[in-house]
């Protein structure tokens, strides 16, 4: 079995989309290919074919690998909530939480875990396409290190250092990296690459070889800006900070930026409707007054971010919004805003407290350790849907009684006003669903372009790793990972 890690000059750098464009370009190759990371930090999740939980980044690497996304393939996974601690969730079950004070010493303890997830998987394909954390340059945290060199080192795996070129500084950040690293790290890194290139690839041609002289590392490649990365769902919360691009011939679907947030990703698929345009409304700002629906997203902490709400004058915003019969969608953590009540008497989210809500649906939600994390399907809106639960806590009340789906195990689920213009669910991922999609999208007198969105992700993979076959040297990267850390 062979494996390749790939790790970055700092976040952002396009670590995971890179890996899942690898994943899918050896998987198109014929080679039986798996992603790997050992420890990840977000809010965006997704639910295995296990039962657990990994980060929404690995089960799109996981996708372009032609696999079920298994919770071996993100051992350790860190969702940041309240009073600055973390959800822990070790192969794929909440395990407590880790705060500032525990973190290292916690870390450590973890790696015979990530060991036995990697050494699993490893019996299972001819070769694992280990994405870093971050990045290897922030030599302070070092000490108990799982995610990068920590395990590089562990196993034996070479890495190749990915840079980016668009943020400026790339030879700094690759020859300085190297610098600041201890020799016996550095050593793990054989090769580079150069990410996110706009322009002629021979402007950067003396650049590229004064990285190659200044760190003894040979270049793998120099990758431009793949349009087709746009169309996948992204796992970092820095897409979020993108302006509004305001268009008045499009409807538009507002959601506020909550600290917290969580599986943003639900919302791709309005994205690429031609008739809507999704502006993320940032803190202070208010809710446009013309938006035609708003979008109350997932959360990792509701209490803490329905404060946030209340701070920021949102919650105004959306009660006129509803007087002039404006569409309100709340998904999971939304949901629970959508209700009069959410208590947490057994401190999930920080301290016992509990919360007023928006009072739109008539249902209470009371939080408990139980975690649901379940793929699920069923119908609603008339409409077939597929997706996955991944929450803690139970919704309950009249408002139920008019339920937002019929699920395909038998329970009913979710909330629907008596006018049918405000919608709570604990179902990620449907609007997927292209008939689901354009019944939510009639209902603000937009037409849909019925796309399927899953089979829009696989093309932009297929995209994506042409891309990569055309700038990279995969051979090369291959043999890299046939050879092991010699």
């Amino acid at each position: 079995m062979a494996g390749l890690m790939v790790q970055g000059t700092g976040s952002d750098v396009g670590k995971s989309v890179l890996v899942a464009g690898l994943c899918r370009a050896l998987a198109n190759r014929g080679v039986s290919v798996l992603p790997f990371k050992p420890q990840n930090m977000s809010n965006n999740a997704a639910v295995t074919v296990d039962g657990g939980e990994i980060g929404r980044a690995q089960a799109l690497q996981a996708l372009a690998a032609r696999a079920d996304p298994h919770s071996d393939m993100n051992p350790v996974l860190l969702k940041p909530q309240a009073d600055r601690t973390s959800q822990l969730i070790v192969h794929g079950r909440v395990r407590g939480t880790l705060g500032s004070e525990n973190f290292r010493e916690d870390r450590r303890r973890l790696l015979p875990e990530v060991m036995e997830s990697y050494g699993r998987l490893s019996q299972r394909c001819q070769i694992v396409v280990v994405e870093g954390a971050g990045s290897p340059a922030e030599i302070n945290l070092r000490e108990g290190d799982i995610a990068n060199m920590g395990f590089a080192r562990a196993v034996g795996m070479p890495v190749v250092l990915v840079g980016d070129i668009d943020r400026g500084g790339v030879i700094a950040a690759l020859a300085g990296t190297q610098a600041v690293l201890a020799p016996e790290d550095a050593a793990m890194i054989r090769g580079f690459i150069v990410n996110k290139f706009r322009g002629d690839p021979a402007l950067f041609a003396d650049g590229y070889t004064m990285i190659e002289r200044l760190t003894g590392w040979p270049g793998f490649g120099l990758v431009p800006w793949i349009p087709a990365a746009a169309r996948l769902p992204s796992e970092d919360a820095v897409i979020l900070e993108r302006g509004i691009d305001s268009d008045p011939r499009r409807k538009l679907i507002a959601c506020p930026i909550l600290p917290r947030i969580a599986n943003f990703d639900d919302l791709d698929p309005l994205r690429q409707e031609p008739e809507v345009q999704v502006a993320m409304i940032p803190p202070g700002t208010a809710i446009p007054q013309h938006a035609e629906m708003i979008v109350l997203p997932g959360s990792k902490a509701t209490i803490a971010d329905m404060t946030f709400l209340r701070d920021q004058g949102w919650d105004i915003d959306i009660l006129a919004h509803r007087r002039r019969s404006g569409m309100i969608l709340g998904i999971c953590g939304g949901f629970q805003m959508l209700g009069w009540r959410i208590a947490d008497p057994m401190g999930i989210e920080g301290a016992t407290q509990e919360s007023t809500g928006l009072g739109l649906l008539d249902v209470e939600t009371k939080l408990h350790p139980a975690k649901a994390l379940r793929r699920v399907s069923g119908t609603a809106l008339g409409a077939a849907f597929t997706g996955y639960e991944m929450h803690m806590g139970e919704t309950r009340g009249a408002g139920t009684a008019m339920p937002f789906a019929d699920m395909a195990d038998g329970r009913t689920e979710g909330a629907i006003s008596a006018d049918g213009r405000v919608l709570g669910t604990y179902c990620h991922g449907l609007l997927a669903a292209p008939e689901l999609r354009a019944a939510l999208l009639a209902r603000v007198g937009a037409r849909s372009d019925r796309a399927d969105h899953n089979r829009t992700v696989d093309a932009a993979l297929d995209e994506l790793a042409a891309g990569l076959e055309a700038h990279l040297d995969i051979d090369g990267l291959l043999a890299l990972a046939h050879s092991g850390g010699a």
